[in-house]
């Protein structure tokens, strides 16, 4: 074979191994921040730690390989790493406990024994690299205060009757909590995603807001375009999708 042929033929693989990546390591990326969330939960993690550590994840794998890293292992250490930088600490032996249920719903509590010892100390070495990895960088700016601001702004226009009678606000903080199952949630601004949050959730209930010379989205939000609104809300619900891919 030429050296030209070789070359187009290692070039066809690549992109092929990049095309299979594209598609699964989406997926992959979606499991694993639903194991983050669900843990998180069994761990009584508040909100924006939770949030942190999905965060953390994220940014960790925009600049490293699933190849090269267990996605799984990098999660427990960014359940571990979002509690000290909110403040919520956890015992790593709570943290392996959760998980080890997680994966073996029936077993019990691992003993302290050599394999217990070993799977903390890779907790804790993979931390350092994740710190490492994002320079240092782990306070993040998160969406929750701008859209329980845009939430007040907008009860403001509606009604009492017409407010309490759709779970507007409920279902903006659902979708809110939806966005950190995908990249989605580093890829925006967090006053973006919030405003998106609450559009998508008016837009499911049709709730209709009184109109004047800008539109609510623009009086909330100046920076904001209704492009940027619609991208959003596109990979949004993409995430949906992508649940029903993932059960």
């Amino acid at each position: 074979m030429s050296t030209q042929a070789s070359t187009s033929v290692a070039v066809n693989e690549a992109r092929g191994r990049r095309s299979t990546e594209d598609v699964e390591n989406p997926k992959i990326h979606f499991r694993v921040c639903r194991f983050i969330i669900e843990t998180g939960v069994k761990l009584g993690m508040r909100s924006v730690p939770m949030a942190t550590a999905c965060v953390l994840y994220h940014r960790f794998f925009q600049s490293a390989s699933l190849q090269v890293y267990e996605p799984y292992l990098v999660a427990m250490s960014a359940i571990y790493l979002a509690g000290k930088v909110e403040e919520q600490h956890l015992r790593t032996r709570d943290i392996i406990n959760v998980c080890h249920r997680y994966f073996h719903p029936d077993s019990e509590a691992l003993e302290l024994d050599g394999k217990f010892w070993e799977l903390r100390d890779s907790i804790v070495q993979c931390e350092l690299l994740i710190l490492r990895q994002l320079n240092f960088q782990v306070s993040f700016e998160h969406p929750h205060r701008y859209l329980l601001h845009y939430l007040l702004s907008v009860r403001s226009l509606l009604n009492r009757h017409a407010w309490s009678r759709t779970p507007i606000a409920e279902t903006a903080l659902a979708v809110l909590k939806d966005s950190y199952h995908g990249s989605v949630c580093v890829r925006h601004k967090p006053q973006h995603l919030a405003l998106t949050s609450l559009y998508l959730a008016l837009q499911t209930y049709g709730v209709q807001l009184p109109r004047g010379e800008r539109e609510w989205w623009q009086v909330v939000c100046a920076e904001i375009t209704k492009a940027q609104i619609e991208t959003i809300m596109s990979e949004l619900l993409q995430l949906y999708d992508m649940e029903a891919k993932c059960t």
